[in-house]
C-alpha cells in the first residue's frame, strides 16, 4: 500500500522527533546505528539514513518546529544571539560544505562544517530559531601559494543580516542582539538599529574611538585599548565609521594560564549602565 502525503508527513515527524531526542540525549558521537541500538532495533539505521538523506532541512523547518515553544517564552526584552560554530570533519573529502574555515578559537583554519546560528533567549530559556550552513561554492587560485581555495558567494555578515530580516518578519519579540567581535561591523550595527533594536557586541581592542563629537569631527580617534579602562568601567563616545553615540565597557578576566585578559563590549543602548551591559552580554554563554 502506497503512503499518502499525509502519512509520509506523520512518519517524517516521528523520525525527526526521535532523531532530535537522540541527539539531545547523546553525549558522544551520534550515529543512525546508535539510534537503532537504543530502540533495540525497532527503528533500523537504514530507515533513519534514508529519511535524513531524502530531506534538505533548512532554517524554515527549524522555525516551524520551535515556533510554538518560542511564543510561550518570548518577551519584549529578549535577546537574539548570533554566533557561528565549526564541526571538524578531518577525514571527509572536501566539498562545498565540508571545507576549510578559519576557527578564531584556535587561530587557524580547520576542515569541517561551518554553521551560522541564531539563538533566542527569553524568560531564562534559550532556544535556536535560525541557522545557515556556510557553503563555499567558488573555487579560486591563491596568488601567494598557487593552491586552489574556496570562498562563499555571500559573506557571513551578509547572511547574518538576511537571517535577522527573516526573524524580524517572523515577529519574534526581542530587544537586544548579542554578537562576538567577528560580527561587530558598522554595517551590522546600522542594520540592527534601523529595525529599532539594540546591540551589545564584543569589539576588537584596536578599533578606533573618539570621546566626543568634537574629536570625532576633527578625526581625533584613538585605539580602545589606549583608554586604560578598569573592570566594568564604561565610557561614552563614537566608533570610527559609525555615526551614533555608543557605550564602551571593559571587562577584565583571568585566562586559564593565569594571565590577565580584557574584553571590550560596545552597546547602542545609552540607558544601560556597565553592570547591566555585562549581565546581558553574559547570556551568550
Amino acid at each position: 500500500m502506497r503512503l499518502t502525503s499525509e502519512n509520509k508527513a506523520k512518519k517524517g515527524e516521528k523520525y525527526i522527533d526521535l532523531y532530535t531526542d537522540f541527539l539531545i540525549s547523546q553525549n558522544w558521537y551520534a550515529t543512525a546505528t546508535g539510534l537503532s541500538d537504543m530502540t533495540e532495533g525497532e527503528v533500523s539505521h537504514d530507515k533513519i539514513t534514508r529519511f535524513l538523506s531524502s530531506n534538505e532541512f533548512t532554517s524554515k523547518d527549524l522555525w516551524q518546529k520551535v515556533k510554538k515553544t518560542v511564543r510561550e517564552i518570548e518577551s519584549e526584552d529578549g535577546c537574539l544571539i548570533f554566533d557561528d560554530t565549526i564541526q571538524e570533519k578531518k577525514w571527509i573529502n572536501e566539498n562545498d560544505i565540508i571545507c576549510y574555515h578559519y576557527d578564531h578559537t584556535k587561530g587557524r583554519t580547520v576542515k569541517g562544517l561551518n554553521i551560522l546560528n541564531a539563538l533566542y533567549y527569553g524568560n531564562n530559556t534559550s532556544i535556536p530559531v535560525a541557522f545557515e550552513i556556510i557553503k563555499k561554492t567558488i573555487e579560486y587560485k591563491d596568488d601567494k601559494t598557487g593552491k586552489t581555495r574556496r570562498k562563499s558567494k555571500t559573506t557571513k555578515n551578509e547572511l547574518l543580516r538576511d537571517m535577522f530580516n527573516v526573524i524580524i518578519s517572523n515577529n519574534l519579540k526581542f530587544k537586544y542582539v548579542l554578537m562576538d567581535s567577528w560580527f561587530a561591523s558598522s554595517e551590522n550595527f546600522e542594520h540592527i538599529v534601523k529595525k529599532n533594536k539594540e546591540f551589545i557586541a564584543a569589539i576588537k581592542s584596536n578599533r578606533l574611538f573618539a570621546k566626543n563629537l568634537d574629536d570625532k569631527y576633527k578625526g581625533k580617534f584613538v585605539p580602545i585599548n589606549s583608554l586604560q579602562l578598569s573592570d566594568k568601567e564604561s565610557i561614552r563616545g563614537y566608533l570610527r565609521g559609525y555615526d551614533k553615540e555608543i557605550i564602551i565597557v571593559c571587562r577584565v578576566f583571568k585566562n586559564k594560564d593565569g594571565s590577565i585578559g580584557k574584553l571590550y563590549l560596545v552597546c547602542s543602548d545609552l540607558t544601560l549602565d556597565s553592570n547591566s551591559i555585562s549581565t546581558i552580554y553574559e547570556k551568550r554563554w
